[in-house]
């Protein structure tokens, strides 16, 4: 029996020491529209397609591993550009991982904050 599921993603949920700064960073990627509550920011998706995120004060010292990150996906061919708007936001590059893979090529990058995150393009299906 197959099941199937209408689950979609409602908000990735990280913190920050200044969420407020950070929310303009990723308001301006993703194009979602910056809310704010109290000391936290939620930001809306960007259409049908998009996600929210939910950012919040950091409640403690910076982690030494980030354990997940964001992964995202922009049509083939316009990875590098995107790539450069994110640094123009003011995200760092990490590296690129453009050969190891035939089905997807990404990079690497952090945020503001410091925090990873991947924006990757798979090549159309033959």
């Amino acid at each position: 029996m197959t099941s199937s599921s209408t689950m979609t993603l409602g908000a990735f949920n990280f913190e920050a020491a200044d969420p407020g700064k950070l929310s303009r960073f990723w308001s301006g990627l993703t194009g979602g529209s910056v809310n704010p509550g109290g000391e936290s920011v939620y930001i809306g998706p960007a259409g049908e397609q998009g996600f929210g995120l939910f950012i919040q004060p950091l409640q403690g010292p910076r982690p030494d591993r980030q354990v997940a990150h964001l992964d995202l996906t922009v049509p083939w061919g316009t990875r590098a550009s995107e790539v450069d708007r994110a640094e123009t936001l003011g995200a760092t590059v990490e590296w690129h991982v453009l050969d190891e893979h035939p089905h997807v090529q990404w990079t690497t990058l952090s945020d503001p904050e410091g925090n990873l995150f991947c924006i990757a393009e798979h090549p159309p299906k033959s």
